[in-house]
């Protein structure tokens, strides 16, 4: 049984997805590269912007100035267009709230840009929720390197190998994995469960009304 539990945010709070690959195609046009269908964007977020647009561009327009003018761009378009199609998962409003009635500590934990994450929480979750919210934030690195995790769960005040961390990408696993944390997979976000089952997973989740049992009991 877990103490606490840690969230991701795009792809387990958050269906990000068509907001991410529409900003990030209008990146592409600007700079006169093809785009990507959507779903393609499952294989290319989780990992931070910078790297969104590394992956999105054709391999031999990946240089550093190029990475940083597509950069500026998406965050410019990123915060005018998140929030045409981003919403909460079905039943993830509902699982949050059985977590807060049985005083279930919890916190996010996200790869992307710090201002993004706090923004994007306290405006579809409110405040109060969590503990800590936390994106990726310089010098800290990020996911999946274990020091955002551990910051986190000294906020939460409970030991690492108490809480649960939930997300639905290899890089959730393994900051699970590397900080000494319960690695909890859902299948609902962008990766498949396979990815999830590769890099750690302890459980799999199948849907948020699952998600308070397997956090909350042994």
């Amino acid at each position: 049984m877990s103490r606490a539990v840690i969230f991701d945010l795009d792809g387990t709070l958050l269906d990000t997805l068509e907001d991410l690959g529409e900003c990030t195609n209008a990146v592409l046009r600007a700079l006169g590269h093809p785009e990507h269908p959507l779903d393609a964007y499952r294989w290319l977020v989780g990992e931070g912007m910078a790297n969104l647009v590394r992956g999105a561009l054709p391999e031999a327009t990946r240089d550093a100035a190029t990475v940083a003018r597509g950069l500026a761009l998406l965050e410019q378009k990123y915060e005018a267009g998140w929030r045409r199609h981003t919403a909460p998962y079905p039943g993830i409003t509902a699982a949050l709230g059985e977590l807060l009635a049985l005083r279930v500590p919890m916190a996010v934990l996200s790869n992307k840009a710090d201002g993004f994450t706090q923004e994007m929480v306290a405006h579809y979750f409110g405040a109060g929720a969590f503990v800590r919210v936390l994106g990726s934030r310089p010098p800290t690195p990020r996911k999946p390197d274990p020091a955002a995790a551990l910051d986190v769960a000294a906020a939460l005040g409970v030991p690492p190998g108490e809480i649960a961390f939930v997300g639905d990408t290899r890089v959730d696993m393994e900051t699970a994995v590397n900080a000494g944390m319960r690695p909890v997979g859902v299948t609902w976000g962008f990766r498949p469960e396979a990815e999830l089952r590769a890099h750690g997973a302890q459980a799999i989740v199948r849907s948020p009304a699952e998600l308070v049992r397997a956090i909350t009991r042994p």
